[in-house]
């Protein structure tokens, strides 16, 4: 109930806040949203980090799956934040969080202090294909405002993927720069489980295992099985044309029904970003990513 109160008051604020110039706008809407973010953080069991469009929507329907088994909650309530754990206090208060707010609240920057004492699984993805994600995301799915807020191409900007994904806020460079962050930070937080799209596509079972026994969740083998087999990307897609989760608004539900390319559930390749550029274009985003620390183990040409 008070985390839904402090979005009535940053609606309210913003609302009030109508007459300030843009630039001011945004620091305040970016701040309140910081301050919602540190309080779920500060009562949260464990966070789940990741930049957008790094597969996290269906590791989240994987968990949910795995704790609606082990607490016999219904399959279509998503796990957001503490709604499993009010009604199974065994449960654990996932924080979903790319770290984007937080930093304007806590005035953190680039430290990662905040997230100290907190287990994180840090899902990461090829910065080739979540830029090219990302770039639909905010052709079909993103709304103006949170265009705005997060320094993407304004609203109606006439850019095909390729400019978007060489954009420094919101193309490759900007996430390469994001998980190398992480990579600073890991030694200075210590319990941290890197987790890799790649990984998870091809060992899923194995990968969402060990996901809930670092984060401290007994479930047993079948449990992980069947979570696997319900968030298997035909059912995934299913759910989402059935809006099949229940008060997730838009989160797993397309922007158009007619539109392909609008589903949260869009494709889920490895490897598909080259289907959009030439040999050339691959080389100098090759380039790119080899930028990368290689804790990751990207950089080259991925199988």
């Amino acid at each position: 109930m008070a985390d839904r109160a402090m979005v009535v008051v940053r609606h309210i604020i913003s609302l009030l806040c109508f007459w300030l110039p843009a630039e001011r706008r945004k620091k305040i809407e970016r701040w309140l949203r910081g301050r919602e973010e540190f309080r779920k953080l500060q009562r949260s069991d464990w966070v789940l980090m990741s930049w957008g469009k790094s597969g996290r929507t269906w590791l989240r329907v994987m968990l949910s799956r795995a704790y609606q088994l082990k607490g016999n909650l219904d399959a279509s309530d998503l796990l957001d934040f503490d709604n499993f754990k009010q009604h199974d206090p065994q449960l654990p208060a996932v924080f979903f969080t790319h770290n984007n707010y937080l930093r304007d609240y806590t005035g953190n920057q680039y430290s990662k202090i905040h997230f100290q004492g907190k287990r994180i699984v840090l899902l990461v993805r090829d910065p080739r294909d979540v830029a090219v994600s990302q770039f639909f995301q905010w052709q079909f799915r993103m709304r103006p405002k949170k265009k705005f807020i997060n320094d993407y191409p304004p609203h109606g900007s006439a850019i095909d993927v390729w400019d978007f994904v060489l954009d420094k806020e919101a193309g490759v460079p900007r996430i390469v720069d994001y998980f190398n962050g992480w990579a600073q930070a890991i030694p200075e937080l210590k319990d941290v489980l890197v987790v890799r799209y790649e990984d998870m596509r091809k060992e899923p079972s194995d990968v969402l295992a060990k996901i809930l026994a670092f984060t401290g969740t007994e479930v047993t083998a079948d449990q992980v099985e069947q979570a696997v087999e319900f968030a298997a990307y035909d059912n995934m897609k299913k759910m989402e044309e059935d809006t099949f989760f229940k008060g997730s608004g838009a989160r797993v539900k397309p922007g158009d029904k007619d539109n392909p390319q609008s589903f949260k559930v869009r494709k889920a390749k490895v490897g598909g970003y080259r289907d959009y550029f030439s040999d050339e274009q691959c080389q100098q985003l090759e380039k790119m990513v080899a930028q990368l620390d290689p804790l990751f183990g990207y950089g080259g040409e991925q199988p």
